[in-house]
Formats: C-alpha cells, structure tokens, sequence
C-alpha cells in the first residue's frame, strides 16, 4: 500500500519569534544538535514505511531545504486544514500527516501508527499519556487533556486511513473558521458530549469516536510508544529543552 505523508511547515500570520530568535526564516529550520528540525522529520519518515513525503510551506528556504531532503513541496494553504484538504484531494488516501517541529520524530512511531489503525477507521490520532512524558522529558509544560481515564496530550501524527476522513477534515475545518465563537463548536460537537468531556467523564477513545460520528466517521486512539512523540517546539523554553536533552543533559 502506498502511504504518502503530509508534513506542516506553513506560517502563520505575523512574525515568528522563535524562528527570528535564532536568525532564521522559518523555525523548522531551527537547529538541534546540529541538523535542522525539518531534517530530522523528514529523514525519519524516509526512514519508514511511507512511499512519499510532500512538505507543504510558503517561504522559500523551507522549501529548498525539503527538497534538498528528497521530499516533494507545495503550497501551504491559509490554515492547517485547508493545506490538508488540498493535499488529500490531489493525492487521496491513505494519508498521514505531521508537522515539521516534531523533533523527536521515530520511523518506528510512524509504522506503529499505521499498523496500528484497524482497517474500519477512517482516522487515527496518536496520543500519549501525562505520565509517559513526564517520564521521557521531566519538567515540560504540554498541554493536557483530562479524560477519564488519563491525562493525554496530542503527538501530531493524524492518519487519515478511511473514505470518511474528509469529513473528519472538514469538521477540523469547521473548528478553525469558529474559534472566536466557541458556542457554534459546542454545537458541533453536541452538548451531551461536551458536558461529559468538561466533566471528565469519558475516555479518551470514547471522546474520539463520538466527534468522529457527528460527521459520520471512525476515529481511534493510538497510544505513543515514548512519551517524546507529544514533544514540539513552539516556544524558547521548548527550544532549551530539545537541545538540553539531545546534549545528554537531561
């Protein structure tokens, strides 16, 4: 089966202090331990199972760097989820997709979430547990979800497996136009639902599946191998943190 990736390089609007921190355009070209994070992205998934790696961005350093790096480039759209609509619908499913500050990224994470998508689900979303990260990294500051039966935060590996996907893409899509109007994604999500998640009473692969099937859809939880797959740089102290523990001094 031919397993294409997607990685996020986009930029969002305004200047990027990270990235201007350390003198570059783009903060995926931020350098750890001497090689850039996108390099280290996109070297991990050559390294797996998927058949193509596509970088999506809209500055030019980026872009050559990714190709320098043997990935195919496009144009990043105006949001996370347009540029996955777009790149869905040119190249379809199965499609999974990451972004370029996941420093820690494994090949073996990347095979372990895709073996790990029962073939029925249409999504697949990989987290790791509070604990786990704690553990791997001490002392980082993610953000967490409170499930019933854990403390989960997000890795940034979506799959996008099923036909229903879209929906799920859309759905994403939905979220992001109404950001500033929090009571139309309660709506969208239904309030039963979102009283129970506010309440802690559902699990975190409950939770999912009940989003999913407001569109119609499968979605499952993967849970991470190594609490480092919740690990990406956003700030100056994830930065320092990355680099601290690369350097051996953890």
């Amino acid at each position: 089966m031919s397993i294409k990736v997607l990685v996020l390089a986009g930029s969002r609007p305004g200047i990027d202090a990270l990235a201007k921190s350390e003198g570059v355009s783009h903060k995926s070209l931020i350098t750890v331990a001497g090689v850039s994070m996108l390099a280290r992205v996109v070297t991990a998934l050559r390294q797996s199972d998927a058949s193509e790696v596509i970088v999506a961005t809209q500055d030019e350093a980026v872009a050559r760097e990714a190709e320098r790096l043997g990935a195919r480039c496009v144009e990043a759209r105006e949001s996370p989820s347009t540029t996955v609509q777009s790149v869905l619908q040119e190249v379809g499913l199965p499609l999974l997709v990451t972004t370029a500050d996941h420093v820690f990224l494994e090949a073996g994470w990347v095979n372990h979430m895709i073996a790990a998508t029962p073939q029925d689900q249409d999504l697949g979303i990989m987290l790791a547990r509070r604990d786990q990260i704690e553990a791997a990294m001490p002392g980082t500051q993610r953000t967490y979800f409170r499930f019933a039966d854990a403390q989960w935060s997000g890795c940034n590996l979506f799959y996008l497996a099923g036909d229903r996907a879209i929906e799920i893409v859309k759905l994403w899509q939905k979220v992001e136009k109404d950001r500033k109007q929090p009571w139309r994604i309660a709506a969208g999500i239904g309030l039963g639902t979102l009283f129970q998640l506010l309440l802690g009473r559902l699990g975190a692969q409950e939770a999912i599946s009940r989003v999913a099937a407001k569109v119609g859809a499968r979605a499952t939880s993967i849970t991470a191998p190594n609490g480092l797959a919740a690990i990406d740089v956003d700030k100056v102290e994830d930065l320092e943190q990355v680099r601290a523990y690369l350097l051996g001094e953890k």
